[in-house]
């Protein structure tokens, strides 16, 4: 991969759209101190990833917009974008169906960064792992920034091996390495995870095992309930229904007995003391010449009421 052109769009000095055109060969750029010559590096570093405010020499990382001069306003955001020539596919297979890829980063205030690869929305760590796979990146030792020298001079083992193993070209596969590791660390994470879920579940099936056999024994119990309260209502039933028989058995025997009694009356009747022969009938008048109450009317009317009575008790005892 080659890198044709990086445009810059309100990147630190960079206010105006800016195209560098990277050539075949050396492409340089000379200028005074303060020109902006450090910015473009940093660009460059930016487009591909970096996210660390220092090494773009701020204390935030917004504070690659540009800010604002005398005679022009602050911008609201910045955008880098850079053109790689991809004619021998050697970029990553989601990435390698072109000739030419446009990487383009923004960020916005108070919004943050967008990655845009071809157009398309992509992750940062998709845009690392690109350049890392073509041995570079925002941390290349070919990306040489001011008192990096010195830095390397100095550093320990740990940072000169890595800088060998970007030259190297494996840079990338220790960077798949690391996700692989992160992977494999969440993986395990949710293992423990998924024992103690299990763990759960367990106990609450356990629990519920044992609320299913009191709810069996509950129907049980209430079935047998159910089948004792119909029997002993059945039986109250029948103890009504078997006496009220015998009362009105015995209240037909009594109005057939007096019937008799009557009618023997009324065919031989009584003498009068007196004298004479007393009317059975009229011997029921009162003295004033009204009918006296009739015997069997009051046992009739006793016998409904205790009729009415036995039949209030029977439906008492359904309910």
């Amino acid at each position: 991969m080659h890198f044709s052109k990086l445009r810059l769009t309100g990147f630190k000095s960079f206010v105006d759209p800016t195209d560098l055109i990277i050539s075949d060969g050396l492409t340089g750029v000379v200028g005074p101190n303060g020109c902006g010559k450090s910015n473009l590096l940093e660009a460059l570093r930016w487009v591909m990833g970096e996210n660390r405010p220092t090494a773009m020499r701020g204390g935030g990382m917004e504070d690659v917009i540009f800010a604002g001069a005398a005679s022009r306003p602050a911008r609201n955001f910045a955008e880098v974008g850079l053109q790689i020539d991809n004619g021998e596919r050697l970029a990553p297979a989601g990435f390698n169906d072109s000739d030419n890829l446009e990487i383009v980063r923004r960020i916005t205030r108070d919004v943050g960064s967008a990655y845009q690869v071809n157009g398309k929305d992509v992750r940062a760590r998709d845009v690392q792992m690109l350049f890392a796979d073509a041995s570079t990146g925002a941390h290349s030792p070919a990306l040489v920034r001011q008192g990096q020298i010195s830095e390397l001079i100095n550093a320990k083992p740990k940072a000169r091996r890595r800088i060998l193993e970007e030259a190297a070209g494996i840079s990338g596969l220790y960077q798949r390495r690391h996700e692989a590791e992160l992977k494999l660390r969440g993986a395990e994470t949710n293992l423990t995870r998924v024992d103690d879920v299990i763990e759960q579940l367990a106990n609450q099936l356990a629990q519920l095992a044992r609320q299913a056999r009191q709810a069996a024994r509950y129907r049980s119990i209430g079935e047998d309930l159910r089948r004792a309260e119909g029997l002993l209502l059945y039986r109250r039933w029948r103890e009504a229904d078997e006496a009220m028989a015998r009362a009105e058995k015995r209240m037909q025997e009594m109005q057939e007995r007096m019937q008799n009694d009557l009618n023997e009356l009324r065919i031989n009747p009584v003498p009068d003391p007196l004298g004479g022969m007393r009317d059975p009938i009229g011997g029921m008048r009162e003295p004033g010449g009204g009918m006296a109450r009739d015997p069997l009317a009051d046992i009739h009317e006793q016998m409904e009421q205790s009729r009415k009575d036995m039949e209030q008790r029977m439906a008492e005892s359904r309910r």
